[in-house]
């Protein structure tokens, strides 16, 4: 993917595209999105929206805006402002919750067409991009909940930079898996068992679910609350190996959502590891959306995976290969024939997977 993404750089023609071009990160959790955010947000010319599915917007009050900062243990960047910084003028001085945003935003979709809920989501959108531009600066979203939805959001905003966001999954599920082993954080563990069990009823994710050979928490979701509920209490005690299978089925379900047409990657496992990838990463930014955030310090986040993996207790590395396998073949099995390259750099990922597990015990 990222040949094609360089080669639409080279051709691409900024004069003929409107000056605030929308961003949209298009990231999975624990995948180095917020770093990404965190240098988008530093350009001047950028107002950088994080996690506009979040759950918190829908109780998100002008004091709590401050009580969201970076913890010792997120791995997250230091900033300047809270996350939520941006979405102050859009709460009410003595109310709650971000204009427009609605609670059913927070569950990522995977169907084929926009769902009844869609055009309220892209209203939503809209407003967060007409405030915005009314300071003068362009939008930047990064999400972890929009993978699934991704081919709705590129064919209602076709004006605006749609960027994908790539790292290997050992290295982003083991980031997941330490927080809940060294600091009984759950929420990244039971996260694709909650976003799986909600769309249980599309075929995709039917398919993805019973190549992956996963088990989902018994009983049918009720209502969001509650089946969230229940993977969390179904994450806290879940065997690694199925842990592993339920991210690895989203990862790959996610993958199979991204359009021949997306102008932009992101490989996370290269810009620590690849000083010159930084400087590519900025040269596309300028070309595609006219802005030139500074890409350099960036951690190496493979060699960190590949350093800390006698930490990763509870599960055995050298069960994941038949997993992998299973996970190539459903992309194979969803990819059209102009989607070679994501065949490809599945694979790549994959491998890179097993390498990074390959001493988990």
């Amino acid at each position: 993917m990222q040949s094609e993404a360089a080669s639409h750089a080279s051709h691409a023609s900024p004069a003929n595209r409107r000056a605030a071009r929308g961003i949209f990160l298009h990231t999975g959790w624990r995948s180095g999105g917020t770093w990404l955010w965190s240098r988008l947000r530093a350009v001047s010319s950028v107002s950088a929206y994080y996690e506009p599915f979040s759950t918190l917007l829908g109780e998100l009050t002008q004091d709590a805006v401050a009580t969201f900062k970076p913890s010792v243990v997120s791995g997250h960047p230091a900033l300047d402002a809270p996350y939520y910084d941006e979405y102050r003028p859009l709460i009410d001085a003595g109310g709650c919750g971000v204009s427009g945003y609605h609670k059913s935003f927070g569950t990522d979709r995977f169907g084929a067409s926009p769902d009844a809920g869609f055009p309220a989501l892209r209203a939503y959108l809209q407003g967060l991009a007409d405030h915005a531009q009314h300071t003068g600066r362009a939008p930047a979203y990064k999400f972890c909940r929009s993978q699934g939805r991704m081919p709705w959001l590129r064919s209602a905003f076709p004006d605006d930079l749609h960027v994908w966001v790539w790292r290997n999954p050992a290295s982003q599920f083991a980031s997941g898996w330490m927080l809940k082993q060294q600091w009984q954080n759950a929420f990244f563990v039971a996260a694709p068992f909650r976003v799986l069990g909600l769309n249980r009823d599309e075929p995709v994710v039917q398919k993805v679910i019973e190549m992956c050979g996963v088990t989902l928490p018994p009983g049918a979701p009720t209502s969001v609350e509650s089946y969230a509920a229940l993977c969390d209490q179904y994450a806290r005690t879940v065997e690694g190996l199925q842990a592993y299978r339920a991210f690895l089925a989203l990862w790959v379900l996610c993958a199979s959502r991204l359009t021949d047409d997306i102008e932009l990657t992101v490989d996370m496992d290269r810009v620590g590891r690849i000083p010159e990838y930084a400087g590519e990463l900025r040269e596309q930014f300028r070309v595609h959306a006219e802005v030139s955030p500074d890409f350099s310090g960036a951690r190496n986040l493979v060699g960190e995976a590949a350093h800390l993996a006698d930490r990763v207790k509870g599960i055995d590395g050298g069960a994941l290969r038949p997993v992998h396998s299973s996970a190539q073949k459903f992309i194979q099995s969803q990819a059209t024939d102009s989607q070679k390259q994501l065949v490809e750099t599945v694979r790549e990922k994959l491998i890179l997977a097993s390498e990074i597990s390959a001493s988990w015990r």
